[in-house]
């Protein structure tokens, strides 16, 4: 028998993921910071796909600038949740705890995003000689042509990982970099105005990357406090502003303790589709075709509406999740009921147990109903908003 809840959405966004580890009370800590004072570790690990963060929050030094250089939400939200996903594999999640980077400052990360400069012009834009530390390539094309070279680099992320010693200390353990990258590179032309694309290579790119990764590791090496922590870095290449998926992180290295060299490159064998698409087809048939078969049946409730759309997330070539959103205009709450009711059944019926399906039912009015079907659950957990 079907559920209906009508528990919160924050409580549905728990529970997903997995089965909680809850911890029998908060910790509280001693930090290494430079004011003295208590920290907090939660005591409800929500899931081993997370980590528990250190408590009160501080935000990341380059706090803001991700949302102005990431192209778009999908992007932004893959940026962050598929670095810790990456993370993983060097600091697991019960050991570790998670704060936002506190090492490299904003500044200096928007330095790092900028051109190198020629002596000419630095001279010309009054730039010190001590700041020409950009990453990406110059620029040595005359003011109001097209440019020379592309940017390749849209921004730095870092997160930090701590432990905690038998005496309560926590301190830094582990960061994580990673290193958003353009697969189409923006421009404007002085004379006109006009806003111009150019599609990148992923080969060049992924060079660009690797040689931009290198030069970080040294510079954070550098850094007082930082010569023997363990990093992670890892290439994110991100998809044009007018995606409705987000890109996806293709390669990582590791960096052991005390050293500045990287490791050899591990490829992230990760991908997003939008269903239905001509590259899900030609990538996946078999799964696009049971996408269109649950499409084809949500039409015959609503015959004239074809709004069903996905995004489905791949690792090592397998499917691992479906995200699923239906807009669709309701005449009263009760109409909604009996749709969201139709719609699960045809979850259940369509998917494979395996799979894990998210479906959200919009209206103008917002949104009206969340399916939730876990891998391998029997039943689906379903909230009808209210």
């Amino acid at each position: 028998m079907r559920k209906v809840s009508v528990l919160a959405l924050s409580l549905v966004l728990l529970l997903s993921a997995c089965a909680p580890n809850f911890q029998k009370q908060n910790d509280t800590v001693q930090t290494e910071e430079k004011t003295t004072g208590k920290a907090i570790i939660p005591k409800y690990n929500i899931s081993n796909n997370y980590y528990r963060t250190i408590l009160p929050f501080e935000p990341g030094e380059a706090r803001g600038l991700v949302v102005n250089n990431i192209n778009t939400r999908y992007d932004l939200n893959e940026f962050e949740m598929g670095l810790m996903r990456i993370a993983q594999n060097s600091f697991s999640t019960d050991k570790y705890y998670f704060q936002e980077g506190q090492q490299i400052k904003g500044a200096t990360i928007k330095q790092w995003l900028s051109r190198q400069y020629t002596p000419a012009q630095l001279k010309a834009n009054n730039i010190k000689a001590s700041d020409n530390i950009g990453l990406n390539p110059v620029n040595t094309s005359p003011t109001g042509s097209t440019p020379s070279s592309p940017i390749y680099l849209a921004h730095v992320l870092e997160h930090d990982y701590l432990t905690k010693d038998d005496k309560g200390n926590v301190s830094l353990a582990g960061i994580t970099i990673g290193l958003a990258l353009n697969s189409i590179y923006y421009y404007k032309l002085q004379t006109d105005g006009d806003t111009l694309e150019k599609k990148l290579p992923y080969a060049e790119v992924e060079k660009q990357g690797k040689n931009m990764a290198a030069e970080i590791i040294k510079r954070i090496r550098s850094m007082k406090n930082l010569g023997n922590i363990p990093i992670t870095i890892a290439l994110f290449e991100q998809q044009s502003k007018t995606s409705v998926v987000p890109g996806n992180f293709t390669a990582y290295a590791t960096v052991d303790e005390g050293s500045s060299d990287l490791n050899a490159w591990k490829k992230v064998d990760e991908k997003y589709y939008l269903f239905p698409s001509t590259e899900a087809t030609n990538d996946h048939r078999d799964d696009t075709i049971a996408f269109l078969n649950f499409k084809q049946d949500v039409e015959t409730y609503f015959p004239n509406y074809n709004g069903v759309i996905g995004k489905a997330f791949y690792s090592g070539g397998q499917l691992q999740s479906l995200d699923i959103t239906i807009p669709i205009q309701f005449y009263g709450k009760t109409e909604g009921i009996g749709f969201t009711q139709y719609v699960t059944g045809l979850v259940m019926e369509h998917f494979p147990k395996y799979l894990s399906v998210t479906v959200n039912v919009t209206s103008v009015d917002g949104p009206e109903s969340l399916i939730v079907k876990e891998a391998n659950a029997t039943e689906p957990f379903v909230h009808i908003y209210q």
